[in-house]
């Protein structure tokens, strides 16, 4: 099959065509930015070009974004013109190529408000039945692609499926409070409980949903890692984060008093990827439990393609203050 991939150069892009070129298909790679896999350097914006780009195409990969560390380097415009009009220009050409099926890779965020529950409630259990309240561009711009991408389907037929991926990038996080009271590997650790998925788990998200879109039609999915909570151990999680996890992953507390690492007094939010697991019979293999065994024997609880991929950054220039600015 021949898939399109955009944002070929970026984090979920190069993961996705090494993925795919392992399974024999053929990759087109559209990005902005040179890369490995970038066989057609341009933006989403024109037109004319992703025309070009789509010619035999069978399947797209929609990755590309201007992603949440960039609201503070780029205008509310530059996000409008790429996520909105860029998925818009791939939606039509996809649909004049006669293209089978179309994945558009979307974000927790566009949950936003949605994931704080006010003070003294219960964490929130996010589902894909949760209304989105977009607190930036970022998000809104995300939300309105999903739409853009319901509304091909259904006016146009377009197999289409979104899926609202949780985090998966390697960088530090952007809150310097967090980073300096935790070291990473913590950090990205607790994150499996409840907000984190590993790229390995996302890329297979990805490659179900280009089998399943044809059967499905249209469909929203969160992917994220397991999360060992259950819907009644919400009020807890909000106070006692610690007594929670010691409850569902009793192995976690040795290996976390023998590295010096600490868990998160509380936790506000818990994706729920139950349909995406039903659905899209998507198996993730990388959760909390998964990394407490290997680093209870000194492996790296990453993927092999996770190590493989790494650190790509968001922005080509270096800040003082952290690994990206803060809007």
């Amino acid at each position: 099959m021949k898939v399109l991939v955009t944002g070929s150069a970026g984090h979920l892009g190069e993961a996705l065509c090494l993925s795919l070129l392992a399974a024999n298909h053929e990759v087109v790679g559209l990005d902005i930015q040179a890369s490995e896999f970038t066989s057609h350097q341009g933006s989403l914006t024109e037109r004319s070009f992703v025309k070009r780009c789509m010619k035999g195409v069978q399947a797209v990969l929609h990755a590309a974004t201007l992603h949440k560390p960039h609201v503070a380097t780029h205008c509310r415009q530059d996000f409008v013109d790429t996520n909105i009009t860029g998925t818009l220009n791939l939606l039509e050409e996809a649909v004049a190529a006669k293209v089978q099926r179309f994945v558009y890779t979307s974000t927790t965020s566009v949950f936003g408000d949605a994931l704080v529950p006010p003070p003294g409630a219960p964490a929130a259990w996010i589902t894909e039945g949760v209304m989105p309240a977009p607190k930036n561009i970022y998000g809104v711009t995300k939300a309105a692609a999903e739409d853009l991408c319901q509304l091909f389907h259904r006016n146009q037929g377009l197999p289409t499926i979104v899926l609202r991926t949780s985090r998966f990038f390697p960088e530090e996080d952007d809150r310097p409070d967090i980073r300096n009271e935790y070291c990473d590997e913590n950090l990205k650790t607790n994150e499996y409980l409840f907000r984190r998925v590993d790229i390995s788990d996302a890329v297979d998200a990805h490659l179900l949903a280009l089998d399943k879109a044809s059967t499905i039609g249209f469909g929203r999915f969160i992917i994220s890692a397991t999360s060992p909570f259950l819907r009644k151990d919400m009020t807890l999680l909000r106070d006692n984060a610690q007594k929670v996890v010691r409850q569902r992953v009793p192995t976690y507390e040795q290996e976390y008093l023998r590295r010096g690492w600490r868990m998160f007094p509380a936790i506000d939010r818990v994706y729920v990827n139950d349909k995406a697991r039903r659905d899209l019979a998507w198996q993730p293999r990388f959760d909390f439990a998964a990394a407490i065994e290997q680093l209870r024997q000194n492996r790296d609880p990453r993927s092999s393609l996770a190590r493989k991929i790494g650190s790509k950054g968001y922005h080509t220039e270096r800040f003082t203050d952290g690994p990206y600015p803060v809007a």
